[in-house]
C-alpha cells in the first residue's frame, strides 16, 4: 500500500513528552502528551530516567495515532525533536541505559569546565564547536559517567556503549538496536562536534577522552534513520533537529536576519546567518540551524537557562499563583512605582553572563512590594534576558539589520508577557497560530525527506500570524530599564 500523507512528530522536552499527528499541510490532527518529572538527587544536578523517557516515547506515539484514526500506512514518516544536550549512556546489546540521564540542566561538571578554561582550552573549543566550556553542553556529561559509573569506560573502549542525546537514544530504542545515528544540529551541541566540517573531531575527543567507539553516525537533518515497527506496522523515521533548531523551521525562519526565540523551560533565541558560521565575540553560541543534502546552515544561538521555570517556581515554592493563567492580569495590578528586578539564577547563567555559580536573587524590595510586583519583575525578566541576548547578536552580526522576532513557547501565550518583550526589545513580536512549532519542524524535516513538503524557502506559506505586538514604551524608558537590569545581574554575579 503507498504511504499516505500522515506526519508523525515525537517531541520529547524536559517537562513532558507529547507527539503530534499532522497531515501533508503542516495542520495538527492529534495529540497525545505524557509529563516527564526530573530528579535533582543533589543541589545543582538534574536527571531523567532515560528508560521512563523510551516507555512515554512509544506510548504518546501509539496514542496520537490511534487518536488521529489512522494505521502505520497511512504514515509518511516519523520525524523526531529533543531536549538537546541531555546524556545518556547505554548498552549497545539490550538498549538499557546504565545511569540516570544527565540533564542538560544539570551543572556537576562545572568544576571540569573551569579546568577546562584555566587550561587554555577555551579558544580551540569556540573555534572548531561555536560553544564555550560550560556545563551545560554533553562532553563533560559523558566524561563523567565513563568516570564515575563502574566499569562504563572499559565497556566503552571495547565498544559494549552506546554514547547519545536523547534523540539518538530514541531512535536507537525505537529501530530495537539497528540504527545508532543522530543528526547535524543535535551533534553540534555535544562539544565533540567540528561544526564546519559536521565531523566528530579527534582532538576534541582525546581531550574529553572520549572513545570513538562510543559515537552516532552523523547524518543530515532529513535523512533516512531506519523504521519502527512498535507501532503496529513499519513507519519510516525521516526527520530529527534538537528542539531549537526544529522550532527554527516550524517558524519558517529559513533566510538570514530571521531570528525566533522559544520560552519554555528555558528561553533560546537562535537567528539564522545563512552559510556563514558567524563567530561569536560576545558570548553566543555559534551553531548549525540544519544540515540538508550535505549542506550546513548556521544560526547565532543565546541560552537563558530559566524562563518558564520562574512561573512554575512562584507558582509551586511561593504560593503567588494557583496557575499560568493568572499571570497577566496579576501583573497588570501591579504597583508601577515598585521597580523591582528578578534575577532568576536557578542554575547559574547562560549566554552572555556565562556564570554557571550565579545563583537567583529579587532585588529592590520594599515594604510595599507584594505578591503582583514580585510576578511582574519576574515576567519582565524574560523579556530583559531576551533583550540582553539581542544586544550581543547585533554587535556580533551588523548586517542583521531591524529584527521581528517570532516566538513560541509556552510563556509566549502570555500577552503581558509578549508586550513588555516587544517594549523592552524595541521590536515586533509576532506569535503564530500554530505553537507547537518545535513539534511541527520534526514533521516539516519528516514531510521534506517523504517527498511530500518543499525545500526551506519554498515552504514558508505553512506559518501564519496570530498577533503582532508592537513598540509602545518610548525607547528611552526601555534603555534604562535594560541599562538598570544588567546594574541588577552584576551584582548577582559579584555576589556569586
Amino acid at each position: 500500500m503507498p504511504r499516505m500523507g500522515l506526519l508523525l512528530a515525537l517531541d520529547q522536552g524536559t517537562t513532558s513528552t507529547r507527539a503530534i499527528a499532522f497531515d501533508a499541510s503542516l495542520r495538527p490532527r492529534a495529540m497525545a502528551q505524557i509529563p516527564l518529572p526530573q530528579h535533582f538527587p543533589e543541589p545543582g544536578w538534574v536527571e531523567h530516567d532515560a528508560e521512563q523517557i523510551a516507555s512515554h516515547s512509544l506510548a504518546v506515539l501509539r496514542e496520537a495515532l490511534a487518536r488521529a484514526g489512522a494505521t502505520p500506512a497511512e504514515v509518511a514518516g516519523i520525524g523526531i525533536t529533543n531536549q538537546r544536550e541531555t546524556t545518556v549512556l547505554w548498552e549497545r546489546a539490550t538498549g538499557r541505559p546504565i545511569a540516570p540521564a544527565i540533564v542538560w540542566q544539570d551543572r556537576r561538571t562545572a568544576p571540569a569546565c573551569e579546568a577546562l578554561r584555566e587550561a587554555g582550552h577555551g579558544a580551540l573549543i569556540a573555534a572548531r564547536t561555536g560553544l564555550l566550556p560550560d556545563p551545560y553542553f554533553s562532553a563533560t556529561k559523558l566524561a563523567w559517567l565513563l568516570d564515575r559509573v563502574e566499569g562504563a569506560r572499559a565497556a566503552a573502549e571495547r565498544g559494549a556503549l552506546c554514547f547519545g542525546t536523547i534523540e539518538s537514544f530514541l531512535l536507537f530504542r525505537l529501530t530495537e538496536g539497528r540504527a545508532h545515528a543522530t543528526d547535524a544540529t543535535n551533534a553540534a551541541r555535544t562539544m565533540l562536534l567540528d561544526i564546519h566540517r559536521g565531523a566528530w573531531d579527534e582532538e576534541l575527543l582525546a581531550l574529553f577522552r572520549i572513545p570513538r567507539a562510543l559515537l552516532p553516525e552523523v547524518r543530515d537533518c532529513a535523512a533516512p534513520f531506519g523504521e519502527t515497527s512498535l507501532l503496529g506496522g513499519r513507519i519510516p523515521i525521516l526527520g530529527m533537529a534538537g528542539d531549537q533548531q526544529a522550532a527554527t523551521l516550524g517558524q519558517a525562519c529559513f533566510a538570514p536576519g530571521m531570528m525566533k526565540a522559544t520560552y519554555g523551560t528555558g528561553c533560546f533565541a537562535l537567528l539564522v546567518t545563512g552559510e556563514a558560521a558567524v563567530p561569536s565575540r560576545h558570548r553566543l553560541l555559534t551553531t548549525i540551524a540544519w544540515q540538508l543534502g550535505g549542506r550546513r546552515s548556521y544560526a547565532l544561538e543565546g541560552a537563558i537557562f530559566n524562563a518558564g521555570t520562574v512561573v512554575q517556581w512562584l507558582r509551586d515554592q511561593l504560593g503567588i499563583i494557583r496557575d499560568a493563567a493568572e499571570c497577566d492580569a496579576l501583573a497588570a495590578r501591579a504597583n508601577p512605582a515598585e521597580r523591582l528586578h528578578f534575577v532568576p539564577a536557578f542554575t547559574g547563567l547562560g549566554a552572555p553572563w556565562w556564570d554557571a555559580a550565579a545563583r537567583g536573587a529579587i532585588l529592590g524590595l520594599t515594604r510595599g512590594s507584594g505578591r503582583a510586583e514580585i510576578l511582574r519583575a519576574a515576567l519582565e525578566s524574560v523579556g530583559l534576558q531576551t533583550a540582553d541576548l539581542l544586544q550581543a547578536m547585533r554587535r556580533d552580526w551588523p548586517a542583521m539589520g531591524e529584527a521581528v522576532l517570532r516566538v513560541d513557547g509556552g510563556m509566549s501565550r502570555s500577552d503581558w508577557t509578549m508586550q513588555f518583550l516587544a517594549d523592552i526589545l524595541g521590536a515586533p513580536v509576532d506569535r503564530p497560530v500554530v505553537q507547537e512549532t518545535t513539534a511541527l519542524g520534526a514533521a516539516y524535516l519528516a514531510g521534506l525527506q517523504a517527498g511530500l513538503l518543499p525545500p526551506p524557502g519554498e515552504a514558508a506559506g505553512f506559518w501564519a500570524l496570530d498577533r503582532r505586538f508592537t513598540p509602545a514604551m518610548p525607547r528611552a524608558e526601555a534603555e534604562a530599564r535594560h541599562a538598570a537590569w544588567q546594574g541588577a545581574v552584576r551584582r548577582v554575579l559579584e555576589g556569586g
